[in-house]
């Protein structure tokens, strides 16, 4: 849902975001627009079921970073803010602070709350390009139909099915999830 239809600068958003009212809300900035993250209880749990399989693989390897929603990225002139964001130390040491990161991540998990929503899915086809310009591998969850489309700088989309698996690929060399495990 759009906050605001008028276009709007990076620098605005950042101030935006910075009000203390807004309490847990998660904004985005994309296409020039404030867009407030819609999610669903379901959603919500692909993604943590996600991030538990990642915070896995990562513990006491020191690879490096795992955020969740609320994990704001700067992506090319946008800001994104993945449900579940991976970043390695090689790429930045230490997450930032405050405000958004300023590196984009290395693999962003973007769950769909609504399937049916054209400008989810339009708001969201932007993400995915300017995420894999950016040098970002995508993984696209789309919960009703328990399939993930798995975007990869260079490489074609791929489709994986409720029979296949995910592969952390370059982004996070060595880890897989069978898909059966977050779709129970």
């Amino acid at each position: 849902m759009a906050l605001q239809r008028q276009r709007v600068t990076a620098e605005q958003f950042d101030d935006f975001i910075q009000q203390p009212d807004l309490g847990d809300r998660v904004f985005e900035f994309v296409g020039g627009e404030i867009i407030e993250m819609p999610s669903n209880p379901y959603s919500s749990k692909i993604s943590q079921m996600i991030a538990g399989e990642i915070y896995i693989f990562l513990k006491g390897k020191k690879l490096g970073h795992l955020t969740g929603e609320a994990g704001l990225y700067r992506v090319g002139g946008e800001r994104y803010a993945p449900d579940v964001g991976y970043i390695s130390r090689d790429k930045q040491a230490e997450l930032a602070h405050s405000g958004p990161n300023p590196n984009p991540p290395d693999l962003a998990v973007e769950v769909i709350s609504d399937e049916g929503s054209v400008t989810e899915i339009d708001q969201l086809m932007l993400k995915v390009s300017n995420y894999v310009a950016a040098g970002t591998a995508v993984w696209v969850v789309y919960p009703q139909t328990k399939a993930v489309r798995v975007h990869v700088p260079g490489q074609p989309v791929q489709i994986i099915g409720l029979d296949g698996t995910l592969d952390g690929g370059t982004a996070l060399p060595g880890f897989v999830l069978p898909l059966r495990d977050i779709f129970e």
